[in-house]
């Protein structure tokens, strides 16, 4: 079973996140995304698979989609933890489903995130050893192999 998601968890988080909490009813929510003048964000608690609890997260205002694209960005982060689903049978085009990561999802995570970042590491540690070695060399101490 998976963890309760509490909407008022997932609000702080996008609220610390510099999101606009536009706190608004099931019916507005409902109604869609425009029509407000700001931009912003609303969620609701939501019964997912298996009768647990999850929130869905909504995005409002004339760019909603750059804020959508800002909540699923901000939940997903590292030490958020959370796992963001754009299609499901619940939400409308403007709403993602948000739960908690399970262990698999977040290894997967740091694998895939480990595997981008490789190739920047390897040259950093490059680049570090050739300064070394030049300031070696600079001091009048060649290396020896």
């Amino acid at each position: 079973m998976s963890r309760v998601t509490r909407s008022h968890t997932i609000r702080r988080h996008l609220v610390e996140g510099g999101l606009v909490d536009l706190g608004l009813d099931i019916a507005a929510q409902q109604a869609g995304p425009d029509g407000h003048e700001t931009d912003g964000f609303s969620v609701r608690q939501h019964r997912g698979e298996g009768d647990a609890l999850v929130v869905v997260a909504g995005a409002y205002g004339p760019n909603w989609l750059r804020t959508l694209a800002e909540i699923s960005g901000r939940l997903e982060e590292r030490h958020i933890r959370c796992t963001v689903i754009a299609e499901a049978p619940a939400v409308a085009d403007h709403e993602v489903l948000v739960r908690w990561a399970t262990s698999a999802e977040l290894q997967a995570r740091t694998a895939a995130r480990e595997a981008r970042q490789a190739p920047l590491r390897r040259l950093l540690r490059e680049q570090k050893a050739n300064e070394q070695r030049q300031a070696l060399e600079d001091a009048g101490q060649p290396g020896l192999f």
